[in-house]
């Protein structure tokens, strides 16, 4: 199954450009870890939450946007490899010493897939997520994740992707347990869903709303009140491999 790091970051709005080229020159590196696919998705609607949401997490101004972006490994071995070798790569190094974005505030963490369905190409628009769930509930969770999955595609999406939290670092100002509200015995769930469009996706979700296959068949195996979701619009979706 596929692992992945995972990131949400907060970058100036006027840095979008600036951003996107360190993207590039950052892809390179990946590839030569090992990544399979890079993925940078800029904020488009990123709602406000009562407890907590993707802008709270990263501590994003007004003149900031949220960006959800992922790298995809073969397998959680290639992935943590990957991770080792960063530590000591220079070009690392170098690519750390002027970021267009405060580093301070990106959340990270490594995840191994738990549903995957699809495969990954002509996106156009995608809808991440990140939720905090009983480490007791993953069966529970995989069971009605991979139901929803099967509705997603149904109305038009092309890739859904859950992944179960393995690795997450303790940052010195945000980290995923504390965007998360992540209580004793939780781990973090880091999902997207691909679609080929904005307007395929925007068509899909009311008519997901009423489907009565998307209730939960028994309780709901996490606290939905500190999922935290937006929609995004792809600025780089880059094939390594």
């Amino acid at each position: 199954m596929t692992y992945v790091d995972g990131f949400v970051t907060p970058v100036p709005t006027a840095n979008k450009e600036a951003y996107l080229a360190h993207a590039i020159e950052a892809a390179d590196l990946f590839r030569k870890l090992g990544a399979t696919r890079m993925v940078e998705a800029w904020g488009d609607d990123v709602p406000d939450g009562k407890l907590n949401d993707l802008k709270k997490a990263v501590q994003a101004t007004p003149d900031e946007t949220v960006l959800f972006s992922w790298i995809e490994y073969p397998d959680k071995a290639t992935g943590l490899a990957a991770g080792e070798k960063m530590m000591n790569d220079p070009q690392a190094a170098e690519m750390m010493k002027d970021m267009p974005f405060d580093g301070s505030r990106m959340i990270f963490a490594g995840f191994d897939s738990i549903v995957e369905q699809g495969a990954p190409g002509g996106m156009g628009y995608l809808d991440g997520y990140v939720l905090p769930v009983p480490a007791d509930n993953e069966d529970a969770y995989r069971a009605m994740a991979e139901k929803a999955a099967g509705i997603f595609r149904e109305y038009g999406a092309l890739r859904v992707v859950e992944a179960w939290s393995e690795d997450i670092p303790a940052g010195k100002v945000t980290d995923y347990n504390r965007a998360t509200l992540r209580e004793e015995g939780e781990r973090v769930v880091y999902s997207w869903v691909e679609w080929p469009d904005k307007a395929t996706r925007d068509a899909a979700w009311p008519k997901m709303m009423e489907d009565e296959r998307m209730k939960p068949d028994g309780a709901m195996p996490f606290d939905g009140k500190r999922m935290m979701w937006g929609g995004f619009a792809p600025i780089l979706d880059q094939k390594l491999a």
